[in-house]
């Protein structure tokens, strides 16, 4: 099953760092669990970490684009 940590890092470097990091602990925990044999316990977590991934990803795009539309709207106000 898969970890998301790939996924959880770059959201966690380019988009949102609080929910970037609950998705790399959760997605770190994938393999221990799988490795141990708690198979639910490994499904739980990537689908933990697979929903904080896109949480933290449109997160960061939701404020990327607040961000650039007040700042547009300064500059049509200030111009």
């Amino acid at each position: 099953m898969p970890n998301y940590l790939v996924q959880a890092i770059l959201v966690t470097l380019f988009c949102c760092l609080p929910f970037g990091i609950v998705s790399i602990v959760y997605a770190a925990q994938v393999n221990g669990k799988e490795q141990a044999g708690d198979l639910s316990g490994a499904r739980q977590a990537s689908r933990l970490a697979k929903k904080w991934v896109w949480t933290g990803f449109f997160s960061g795009v939701v404020f990327m684009l607040l961000y650039f539309g007040i700042m547009v709207f300064a500059a049509v106000l200030g111009g």
